[in-house]
C-alpha cells in the first residue's frame, strides 16, 4: 500500500535525508543541515509544494517538490515539477507514479494548466519514467539558462 500526502514540518527529519540523498545523486556533496533548513525555509515562506510517499510500514520512500509559476499568455498558474525521489530501495515499486499522480491532483485543484518539469538527458530512469506518467517531451521549444 502507498500512502501519499502533503509534507508538514513534522516530515522535515526523514525528508531531509532523502533530499540530500537526492541532491547527491546529482553530484553535490551531502549537507543534510543545509538541506533540512532549505527546505524548512521552503515550507515555512509558503514557497513550494512538497508531497512524501510511505509504504505500508510507514517508512518515508520519497518526495516531490512542486515550485508555482504562471504563464502571462494562459493566464493561469502552472506548477514546476522540480525534484521526484524515491529512496533505491523502494524505487520500481509505484512510488514515483504515485508522486506524480499526487502533483497532477495538486494542479488540477489550484487550477493550474499543466506541470512541467526538466531532466538530464542521462536521466534513464526519468526519461523512461516521465512518458510513461503522461508527460509529452517538448522537441518544439529551445530553452535557455542564464547563471549568476
Amino acid at each position: 500500500m502507498i500512502k501519499v500526502e502533503k509534507a508538514t514540518l513534522k516530515h522535515l527529519d526523514d525528508l531531509s535525508v532523502l533530499f540530500d540523498q537526492y541532491r547527491i545523486f546529482y553530484q553535490k556533496v551531502s549537507d543534510i543541515t543545509s538541506a533540512k533548513i532549505f527546505l524548512k525555509d521552503r515550507m515555512e515562506k509558503n514557497e513550494s509544494v512538497i508531497f512524501v510517499s510511505f509504504n505500508n510500514e510507514n517508512i518515508m520512500t520519497g518526495f516531490t517538490q512542486l515550485y508555482p509559476l504562471f504563464s502571462s499568455t494562459r493566464m493561469k498558474r502552472v506548477w514546476l515539477l522540480n525534484d521526484l525521489f524515491v529512496e533505491n530501495n523502494y524505487r520500481g515499486q509505484g512510488f514515483s507514479i504515485a508522486l506524480i499522480e499526487k502533483a497532477k491532483e495538486h494542479c488540477r485543484k489550484t487550477g493550474g494548466f499543466g506541470l512541467t518539469l526538466e531532466t538530464e538527458k542521462s536521466n534513464e530512469i526519468g526519461n523512461n519514467l516521465y512518458p510513461r506518467a503522461g508527460f509529452v517531451l517538448d522537441r518544439e521549444h529551445n530553452f535557455y539558462s542564464w547563471k549568476a
